[in-house]
């Protein structure tokens, strides 16, 4: 009797054995990963303006320095004075390792700086929106820098929708007030926000870039929304590549978190932004998400760069 338990109990257990093996061993690759990254460039201009000096060649190598840091496969970039400008960094970047061979660039209503894209994979939609504007104190204004929007497809399983944007800075307008300004173009960004996810609610979405303002002003808080479409702020805290898990920053129970230096009052804010839709922050890796902390940051701009990583896997 016993004997033949303990055989029974055997082929049992092999059997389970058999299957477990069968399960996790089989044959099939892991998800893919990819990074997104937001750098404000602080005036990238290859000729001087009348406002803004043109960038030194220790700035953009510093630049440079910071993006290959980061390695990011797709590179939402604010500041670029011109498209020659983009192209020359492109191709450097390539030179020094990192191709990105896929870009597009905005023109809208201000001609000195503009919002740009680079990436590893090929926009399957591009949707650039340049001339979107808005009634205030009875006068119609456009939004300054305008927002680029485009579909990504990282591989076949998985895909997303980013938009990125750069709203009015805290300088000071004669027409209008800068933070009421700022407001009305969150607004129409909340409002393609809120196209893509009323059309599907569970659609993988990406929303960065330099919103000039905290997180609990009028304009972000716009932008994050309310209720079910609420995007997820991904608020990283400040990390180097050596760091071996990003999250070790907030360990002290005091996540550094700034992104910009403000000179004009001497202070430090958390004003460029990366923020997902639920869909998307299913995908998204924490751990693998920080402000790019590096020696000499201040020479290549006055913003510090945000890098989130994602498994190209719907969840």
């Amino acid at each position: 009797m016993f004997i033949s338990f303990h055989m029974n109990r055997s082929v049992r257990s092999c059997r389970f054995l058999v299957l477990v093996i069968l399960l996790f061993a089989a044959p099939g690759s892991p998800a893919e990963m990819f990074r997104l990254a937001t750098y404000n460039l602080e005036s990238y201009l290859d000729v001087p303006t009348s406002t803004r000096p043109a960038k030194s060649p220790e700035s953009k190598a510093m630049i440079r320095r910071s993006i290959l840091a980061l390695k990011p496969d797709v590179l939402a970039l604010q500041e670029l004075g011109s498209l020659k400008a983009l192209l020359d960094l492109r191709d450097s970047l390539t030179s020094e390792g990192l191709d990105l061979p896929h870009w597009q660039f905005l023109s809208a209503t201000d001609t000195n700086i503009h919002i740009a894209l680079l990436s590893k994979f090929p926009f399957v939609a591009s949707r650039p929106h340049t001339n979107d504007s808005f009634l205030l104190n009875g006068r119609r204004f456009h939004v300054s820098r305008g927002f680029a929007e485009v579909d990504i497809q990282p591989n076949s399983n998985f895909s997303f929708t980013l938009i990125a944007a750069h709203l009015k800075s805290r300088r000071a307008l004669a027409q209008a007030d800068e933070s009421e300004f700022r407001l009305e173009e969150a607004k129409l960004l909340r409002g393609l926000i809120d196209e893509r996810l009323d059309g599907n609610p569970n659609a993988n979405l990406v929303v960065l870039g330099d919103f000039n303002d905290t997180k609990d002003s009028a304009s972000t808080r716009t932008i994050l929304g309310q209720g079910k479409t609420r995007l997820v702020d991904t608020r990283p805290a400040e990390s180097t590549p050596a760091d071996s898990r990003a999250s070790e920053a907030s360990l002290s129970g005091r996540r550094v978190t700034w992104t910009h230096y403000f000179a004009t009052e001497d202070a430090y804010r958390r004003i460029d932004f990366l923020l997902l839709s639920k869909a998307m922050a299913r995908a998204w890796i924490p751990s693998e998400t920080y402000v790019l902390d590096i020696a000499n940051w201040g020479l290549a701009s006055d913003h510090r760069p945000i890098v989130a990583c994602f498994e190209a896997r719907d969840q």
